[in-house]
């Protein structure tokens, strides 16, 4: 049996100080976590040193494996830029490897044409920053019909086409995948892999009404086949970490993380 090398994002548990938050990952047996820039009152927002990161992990034998997230990446401009120069910074003051890109999801940028110029460009204007820095980018499609960047088919072909394998790498998210429709899964150029199930049987048939309020730990009653996804790719040679990313309110509200979490793992683990 193929193990599974599980990793734990701080959406997980949001309200986790980061302290408590690498305590968790360990006590569950993970080490590796990614933390984020968008939990207010938490880790980066609440201006939290990057070396106040880098010491709390090294403590708890953790390793970031990713700052998420630098949104909109493909609407490239000064303000971009700048985000993501002070991103990349923290990533590396923080020990974070790599840096996770989200595109555009407000129904903009989306024509044919205009969306791979779009995304050519950031990965273009990314790719030294990143460099530079020894960080690797992330890229993350996302499955909802409105976003600009949906095709990993269509990232990855960017990514070669520009020659930038050892600068990027794609996001496998399992709510995502089944949201794009995608067969492909691109096992090689996969960087990481999110984590979350759709189990509430009163959210309509139509996939494009699920939503990130929707996305639970993954359990019995998962209809976007996470086991059978995560056996896909490690069946095709995929050895990186798969990280838990539920956005759910309940999943967020349990008093019990870790058993919630293990669960998930055991349910996950017998079935690849």
């Amino acid at each position: 049996m193929t193990s599974i090398r599980f990793a734990l994002n701080h959406m997980a548990a949001p309200s986790l100080a980061i302290e408590d938050f690498f305590a968790l990952a360990r006590s569950l047996g993970i080490d590796a976590v990614e933390i984020r820039n968008d939990l207010s009152g938490n880790a980066i927002l609440d201006g939290t040193q990057p070396q106040v990161i880098r010491q709390a992990a090294a403590r708890h034998g953790l390793t970031i494996i990713s700052i998420n997230a630098l949104q909109r990446f493909n609407e490239w401009n000064a303000t971009r830029a700048a985000e993501a120069q002070e991103l990349i910074d923290y990533a590396g003051a923080s020990g974070a490897k790599a840096l996770v890109l989200v595109p555009k999801n407000d129904g903009t940028g989306c024509a044919d044409g205009e969306r791979q110029a779009n995304l050519r460009q950031s990965l273009v204007a990314l790719k030294p920053m990143l460099d530079e820095a020894g960080i690797l980018g992330l890229v993350e499609p996302l499955g909802f019909e409105i976003c600009s960047l949906r095709s990993k088919t269509e990232a990855a072909e960017a990514i070669r086409e520009l020659g930038a394998e050892s600068t990027f790498r794609l996001v496998h998210d399992t709510f995502h995948h089944h949201l794009a429709g995608e067969a492909a899964t691109f096992p090689e150029l996969a960087g990481l892999v999110h984590i979350s199930g759709v189990s509430d049987p009163s959210v309509s048939v139509s996939v494009a009404d699920m939503r990130d309020s929707h996305r639970v730990l993954v359990d019995g009653d998962d209809r976007l086949d996470n086991a059978g996804q995560i056996r896909a790719l490690l069946q095709a040679g995929y050895k990186g970490p798969f990280s838990f990313e539920p956005f759910a309110a309940e999943v967020h509200a349990v008093k019990d993380p870790a058993g919630a979490l293990r669960a998930s793992m055991d349910y996950l683990s017998a079935r690849v």
